[in-house]
């Protein structure tokens, strides 16, 4: 029986990932081919998987690592090499780093409405972010790094508060809540102390969580956070199992329950920050994403993780080019977007599930 399950559990998951890569790959074909330097759509995939490019060592040192592009390089190539796969490749990683640590948060307060919007996580790191963008640009190379610890520092006044004996599903969301409400006032005063009106715009479209303008620059700010707290997330598998059996339980097997919970949602907090980091307060992803995928795959900690992996940025990729196409030539940050659907399906959540709160 457990062969025969563990075996449909890993078909479902094949599906999914087979599902959220044509999801990917549908929405780069429409981002690389459309905007204001329209592409035929042959071009614009001959371009993407163009060979002169995949081989050249200057062209990756410069995505990579920053520095000139090289002058042979066409417009057409500039466009969608510089321009509009960089935005695909930062949605992927924000969209993986929020599903993920969605999924963490909610095993590690068992609690299936806990996300890092919604535990203050969010509004806790995006405060940081948003100082270090108007008053200390010059820290921006390791801004996942501060927006973690603003994002720790409100993942540990959640807990302070919402803790009485140990906590339960309803105090933490309230005690999340609060938080939340709190640093996002803090985030609206700031704007009364920035005097250039580019540096306003600039930072209201990142608090509504946005794509636009994103660039290697972001890719090489995220890209390394973001493989660092997958990799340590599948690590911890097994203990995010144990703790899915209860505080009670995991303590009779022997684990330091306090220790882990806060170690593993360390983890997540730095993965939030990632995505933080470099597109903003995006609602929705870090709750929706989980519950997608574990109403496909099971409660398995691995298989729900690696199903976040793929949905998370299949979502988020194709939100943001609705985002960016359907009232072309305005432009919508994708957190509009994401709450548009997000919303909805947390109010479809609240009418199927009789007992929502605990997992």
């Amino acid at each position: 029986m457990t062969a025969n399950t563990d075996a449909s559990a890993t078909r479902r998951l094949a599906t999914l990932a087979a599902g959220s890569l044509l999801v990917v790959l549908a929405a780069t074909l429409l981002q690389v081919s459309f905007g204001a330097y329209p592409i035929p759509i042959a071009d614009a995939w001959h371009t993407v998987f163009d060979p002169e490019i995949w081989s050249s060592a200057g062209v990756w040192r410069a995505f990579l690592l920053g520095g000139q592009l090289p002058e042979w390089l066409s417009r057409r190539q500039v466009v969608v090499w510089n321009i509009r796969l960089p935005r695909i490749l930062v949605g992927t990683l924000v969209g993986a780093n929020l599903a993920v640590s969605g999924a963490i948060f909610q095993i590690v307060t068992r609690n299936e409405l806990a996300s890092p919007y919604i535990l203050g996580v969010s509004n806790g790191a995006g405060m940081v972010v948003l100082l270090t963008l108007t008053l200390f640009s010059g820290l921006l190379p390791v801004m996942p790094l501060l927006a973690a610890l603003g994002g720790a520092v409100a993942f540990l006044i959640v807990y302070a508060i919402a803790w009485k004996n140990g906590t339960n599903p309803v105090r933490l969301v309230l005690a999340g809540v609060v938080v939340s409400t709190v640093f996002g006032s803090v985030q609206r005063a700031l704007f009364f102390f920035i005097d250039n009106l580019g540096v306003v715009m600039s930072a209201q479209t990142w608090l509504s969580g946005s794509l636009l303008g994103t660039d290697w620059a972001q890719v090489r700010i995220a890209l390394p956070f973001t493989v660092l707290s997958l990799a340590l997330a599948f690590l911890v598998t097994n203990e995010l199992d144990v703790l899915l059996l209860g505080e009670e339980t995991a303590e009779s097997l022997g684990m330091p329950v306090e220790k882990v919970r806060f170690g593993v949602a360390g983890i997540a907090i730095l993965s939030t920050a990632a995505a933080i980091a470099v597109a903003g307060l995006i609602g929705f992803v870090g709750l929706i994403v989980p519950h997608m995928v574990r109403n496909i795959v099971g409660n398995n900690t691995r298989d729900l993780l690696a199903g976040c992996v793929v949905l998370g940025p299949a979502l988020l990729v194709g939100a943001d080019v609705g985002a960016r196409l359907a009232l072309d030539p305005v432009q919508l940050p994708v957190g509009i977007i994401t709450g548009l659907v997000g919303g909805p399906y947390f109010l479809y959540l609240m009418r199927r599930t009789e007992n929502l709160g605990d997992i």
